[in-house]
């Protein structure tokens, strides 16, 4: 699949020039995430879903003047906002995207929009950017940005409700230093506290370190029924696990969506069995769609693959509905694909979207995530939980 969809981009960029309109026989989307940093292990598949998606749009030959859609991959470290703004302008002023499918963490992805996309007027469609600081209003961002999962003001609450259902009413809680952590953390405190909850002690981890026994002597201080660790699995989060297991601290732990992936099972195996978890995350049926459509070329289930081949797909509908790849005539037309009414559109079926809107329909796109945003460009969300046993991640139900 990842050469197949390298020669895809290799053919789109040898394809013909811009015509007048905002038309084009090559549209380019930048993809930027996290190839490297605290989340490197999710963003190949993240890639993967998005670019999906575009050689499913490609292969239809129905975009706009038969456009061909390449990606241009860019590294957003998911922690450096200022490498993340080079790569970002490097997309805009050098490669000539149309469209943006990132960032994915919250920080950078907030940099990246007031820096690069609102002074060049481009459209972002983030998959994994959680922040409730990202909430903007349509006067704030100029209507350039979305997301297609939902904001951790919502994961405050679904973390809440897995926890008092499981009776634990007494938590330690541990984030990573960094917009995504503290916003996610403040949620959930607040969540959990108006619902009875107690929170022992909420402090911020630093990234990098090789030695987390001070901060988890801290939190096994406090005390508390079980750890939340609000960090990054291929960074502190998974060094703050293993300091608490080693010292005893904590046995059981509470992972959001930035700790869910292959690694954290690798890294810890059946030491971490009788927690739970959460991520955003389609129902089983989409879930299953998906899968079918992917059909092993990469990891359907990582999370936020879904979402990314869900953004793509947005901003590509919205380029048809509004006959042009310009960020200023398609931006307005992305809550109008996303949304009722119109003919529901689920994922595999782009190419009948595009004929669809082509023809002067309407499309209410569902795609991989059951897709619904709510004003404006917030993604209303869906949250698979899980529990941890016999070193798996099994799914406990949907919220």
């Amino acid at each position: 699949m990842k050469n197949l969809l390298a020669a895809t981009a290799a053919t789109a960029i040898m394809a013909g020039s811009a015509f007048a309109g905002g038309h084009a026989k090559e549209v380019k989307l930048g993809v930027i995430l996290g190839f490297t940093g605290p989340i490197e292990s999710l963003t190949p598949s993240m890639a993967d879903g998005a670019e999906l998606a575009m050689k499913e749009v490609t292969d239809s030959g129905l975009l706009l003047d038969s456009a061909t859609v390449s990606s241009v991959r860019a590294d957003s470290t998911c922690v450096d906002a200022g490498a993340a703004n080079a790569a970002a302008e490097r997309l805009i002023t050098a490669d000539k995207v149309d469209g943006i499918v990132g960032a994915d963490c919250s920080g950078v992805t907030g940099s990246i929009l007031t820096n690069v996309a609102l002074p060049n007027g481009t459209v972002m469609v983030s998959p994994s950017a959680t922040s409730p600081g990202l909430s903007h209003g349509n006067n704030e961002d100029n209507g350039l940005f979305f997301r297609t999962s939902p904001s951790d003001a919502r994961q405050g609450v679904v973390i809440t409700q897995i926890l008092l259902d499981q009776g634990i009413k007494e938590v330690a809680v541990t984030y990573t230093n960094n917009d995504y952590g503290k916003g996610l953390s403040d949620a959930f405190q607040a969540a959990y506290e108006a619902a009875g909850g107690s929170v022992t002690i909420n402090t911020a981890h630093e990234d990098g370190k090789a030695d987390y026994s001070a901060e988890v002597a801290s939190l096994a201080s406090a005390g508390g029924d079980r750890l939340v660790v609000a960090g990054y699995v291929d960074q502190g989060g998974s060094g703050i696990v293993r300091a608490a297991l080693d010292s005893g601290a904590f046995d059981t732990f509470h992972f959001p969506d930035g700790m869910i992936s292959a690694k954290l099972l690798e890294n810890f195996g059946t030491e971490i069995d009788g927690s739970s978890g959460a991520h955003p995350s389609p129902s089983d049926e989409l879930s299953e769609a998906f899968a079918n459509h992917v059909g092993g070329a990469f990891d359907s289930s990582s999370p936020f693959t879904p979402e990314s081949y869900d953004a793509a797909a947005l901003i590509m509908l919205a380029m048809q509905a509004a006959n042009s790849k310009d960020s200023a005539d398609y931006k307005g037309k992305v809550m109008d694909v996303a949304n009722a009414p119109g003919e529901k559109i689920g994922v595999g079926e782009l190419a009948k979207a595009l004929q669809i809107i082509k023809d002067g329909g309407e499309v209410d796109y569902v795609g991989a995530t059951g897709v619904e945003l709510i004003g404006p460009g917030e993604a209303a969300g869906n949250y698979r939980e899980i529990n941890f046993d016999g070193g798996k991640d099994n799914t406990a139900g949907f919220r």
